[in-house]
């Protein structure tokens, strides 16, 4: 069963990235090219617990994917907001620990896609992101059907009625996003990048952290953060070649978050903590893997643990 399943989850994300994609290429370049704007890359993560600890549950799976239009690269963001946009959908599924028969106080199903523009440049040696996405929860992203349709296919198992009537509602939550970093060389290949986080909307947070890169992964090029696991994956690619290893930790206080309302009686942790490490290999004809593992903390005060979950990016070049 487990093969099915993982085989399940790989499909159905990779589905919903493929479509990402499509829609990037269709929506926007026709006006971003009469204000001058260059298309100069794309990147997509794919994240699964299947890929992680093997279980189904929590922050089962989500799919990242962003394209980027500048009107000035030159091997690092410009000084100015605006000069360049990036275009960023995400897709994600959280679920209860048991889809039949959630223990009481589990969380609920919750689907969530989003849409949102973001502007990358930098302050002297600080980078910064600043933008704002539109998210909407419920029956109404068809997230649901998607994996109910694949897994009638593949014998896995579907949420039980209760627990999809149970589920986060039809809404929609905007919500402003906002990460500043600093990259420091710390002798030879090695990297590192504190940063700090904020987001005020489907869910609200501050969150410290920092990445560490041992190789040549992301040099020249643009790095965006996913949002459920903290992986950073290449937007516009690099210089880099061959392999190169990734740490990083966060920490974030959560305020509030609409998949665990407190109107339901849900107690947040008091804090969340996200360790993640992964390899990036990248050959000279474009061609690259990555695979990362992030160990996520308890999100509320119920669950009984943390979990693991694995993030996959594949692009072969012909």
């Amino acid at each position: 069963m487990r093969p099915l399943r993982a085989f399940h989850a790989f499909v159905t994300f990779q589905a919903v990235v493929t479509l990402c994609l499509l829609g990037g290429a269709l929506l926007v370049p026709g006006e971003a090219a009469a204000n001058n704007y260059d298309r100069l890359g794309h990147g997509r993560l794919l994240t699964n617990d299947l890929l992680g600890d093997g279980h189904d549950r929590w922050r089962t799976g989500s799919a990242a994917a962003s394209f980027v239009w500048s009107r000035e690269w030159q091997g690092r963001a410009p000084d100015r907001p605006g000069q360049l946009l990036e275009l960023r959908l995400n897709a994600e599924i959280i679920a209860p620990e048991n889809l039949r028969r959630p223990v009481p106080g589990d969380r609920p199903l919750a689907n969530a896609l989003s849409l949102g523009l973001h502007t990358h440049f930098n302050i002297e040696a600080t980078e910064i992101a600043l933008g704002g996405d539109l998210v909407a929860t419920g029956s109404q992203t068809a997230l649901t059907d998607v994996q109910r349709t694949i897994h009638n296919v593949v014998d896995g198992t579907d949420p039980s009625l209760p627990v999809r009537r149970a589920q986060i509602g039809d809404d929609l939550f905007p919500t402003a996003v906002a990460e500043a970093g600093q990259e420091y060389r710390l002798g030879g290949p090695v990297r590192l990048r504190p940063f700090v986080e904020g987001r005020l909307g489907a869910e609200t947070l501050l969150r410290l952290g920092a990445d560490m890169v041992i190789g040549s992964l992301g040099e020249g090029g643009l790095m965006v953060r996913d949002p459920v696991t903290g992986q950073r994956y290449r937007t516009i690619p690099g210089d880099g070649r061959g392999l190169s290893f990734v740490l990083g930790a966060d920490i974030a206080h959560v305020e509030d978050s609409e998949f665990l309302p407190k109107s339901r009686g849900y107690r947040l942790t008091d804090a969340r903590t996200r360790v993640r490490a992964g390899a990036h290999w990248q050959a000279d004809g474009g061609t690259e893997l990555f695979y990362g593992l992030t160990w996520l903390d308890k999100e509320f005060k119920a669950q009984r643990e943390g979990q693991f979950v694995g993030s996959v990016r594949l692009g072969i070049k012909f």
